[in-house]
């Protein structure tokens, strides 16, 4: 199995940015595509990227291209695009056999697929891990400690890329579960949104834990219902992710919905902001998703309905609370 010492990174935002940092060491050759050329330039020129990771010096031996074709040569490809934008960015890249990492986290809202659904029906046979778990952009990049999953049906090529990305900071737990880290990543930034709202709103932290616990059983319902394990929805790319994105305003999705809980309109909420908060592409395909399967998944449901102006807050809060009392598990 190779080292994999020719890297590339699709996607230049806050994320793609620091996946490369990650991957920046000594003897490694990374590549960063970013869609924007002045992005691009700012990398190499100073080893910044300040218009999605302010503040945060980039190691030098990162380069940058706005061209997808200087990708081919690379050895292995981490696609940090938006999930809505994956098919799109998949189909333009060029020929490679390179695994493709998935980095990711939502819902196709036009086929409800998973992205690695995305991924094998644009590039058929193309090895395929996920990578999902709690990891703030900016901690990662300034190489402040997390843990992560990296999900992969190969072991030894899950291994080979554990190996390639793990550093002191940095450390990927394996797992054979693609879909149940697939899952987690996609309902987690929408649970986030339902976070924020009751954040912005004042409802306490009572219902603030009460939510995340709900939320969960909602993950695991769908993760399950789709061939994942509940196990997997139990660690880093479930319950990890879910408390670390609903517990901070650093997370777009949060931030959104905070906005939200204080009366600003989605419109407001997300003006402004480059990157891009996947719970408010991904919440409608969550729902219906759900729908397809009959897996019942009320916070999510209601925060649909609450993005798409079909509900407002106090009958979305008063909706969840009247539902029939019913057992725990």
């Amino acid at each position: 199995m190779t080292d994999f010492d020719r890297i590339g990174v699709i996607g230049g935002g806050a994320w793609g940015t620091a996946l490369a940092q990650v991957c920046a060491r000594p003897g490694v050759d990374v590549l960063l595509h970013a869609r924007e050329p002045e992005v691009a330039a700012e990398i190499n020129a100073a080893h910044r990227n300040t218009s999605f990771l302010p503040d945060v010096p980039l190691d030098p031996s990162i380069r940058a291209t706005d061209a997808l074709s200087d990708l081919a040569d690379r050895q292995l490809l981490l696609v940090v695009t938006p999930a809505q934008h994956m098919r799109a960015t998949l189909a333009a890249l060029g020929p490679t056999g390179a695994p493709l990492v998935l980095c990711s986290k939502g819902v196709e809202q036009s086929t409800l697929r998973l992205m690695t659904d995305v991924a094998a029906e644009t590039r058929p046979g193309a090895p395929l891990a996920v990578l999902s778990g709690p990891s703030f952009a900016a901690e990662v990049a300034r190489r402040q400690p997390t843990a992560v999953t990296l999900a992969c049906a190969d072991a030894a090529l899950g291994e080979a890329i554990a190996r390639r990305l793990a550093t002191p900071s940095f450390r990927p737990y394996l797992s054979a579960d693609l879909i149940g880290a697939e899952a987690g990543g996609a309902v987690k930034n929408v649970l986030a949104i339902a976070c924020g709202v009751v954040e912005g709103m004042g409802l306490g932290r009572s219902a603030h834990a009460a939510l995340i616990t709900r939320g969960f059983a909602e993950m695991t319902r769908l993760g399950v219902a789709l061939g994942g394990r509940a196990e997997t929805l139990a660690g880093l790319c479930g319950l990890g992710d879910l408390v670390l994105t609903c517990s901070s305003p650093q997370s777009r999705n949060m931030s959104v919905g905070l906005a939200l809980g204080r009366g600003q309109s989605l419109a407001d909420a997300l003006s402004g902001k480059l990157s891009v908060a996947e719970g408010v592409a991904s919440a409608p395909g969550v729902r219906d998703l759900a729908r397809r399967l009959g897996v019942d998944m009320p916070i999510c449901e209601t925060t649909a309905a609450l993005l798409a102006g079909a509900t407002r807050l106090d009958d979305a809060v008063a909706g969840l609370l009247s539902r029939p009392l019913r057992h725990e598990t």
